[in-house]
């Protein structure tokens, strides 16, 4: 199971879009790079939701609940079809991801513009540790 981050600014599409709806489409990128990544995502991954804009934050997770279908006819239609797992308690902010040495070389630190990106294991688990109220 792959793990990834995929961005949308909240006034086009939120998570709270997301979960009244149940499950979305996920389309329309047109960056080389992010349509590589979005080919790659397989039924069952687990996905980050990162709200852009003035937000710029983490804010749950999502999961893919099919394989990532390519357009026979226009091959840059890539589509994949997720749903939310659950809302983080803690939004995680850029900024607070900037701090942490575990996440300087994350494609969301050096390549911020890319809508679509993988995350480790241990990036992923740093940025749900980041999510967990403080105590």
């Amino acid at each position: 199971m792959a793990m990834w981050l995929f961005k949308e600014e909240p006034n086009s599409y939120s998570f709270a879009d997301l979960q009244r709806d149940g499950e979305t489409v996920w389309e329309g990128v047109s960056n080389a790079l992010a349509l590589k990544y979005l080919r790659q995502v397989k039924k069952g991954d687990r996905i980050l939701f990162y709200h852009t804009g003035k937000e710029k934050a983490v804010v749950g997770e999502m999961k893919a609940v099919a394989d990532a279908e390519v357009s026979a006819e226009e091959p840059k239609n890539v589509r994949v079809k997720v749903k939310p797992v659950h809302r983080w308690k803690t939004p995680v902010h850029l900024a607070r991801i900037k701090k942490e040495p575990d996440l300087a070389e994350w494609e969301l630190v050096r390549l911020p513009r890319l809508s679509i990106m993988p995350l480790t294991e241990v990036q992923w688990g740093r940025v749900e540790a980041l999510s967990q109220p403080a105590e």
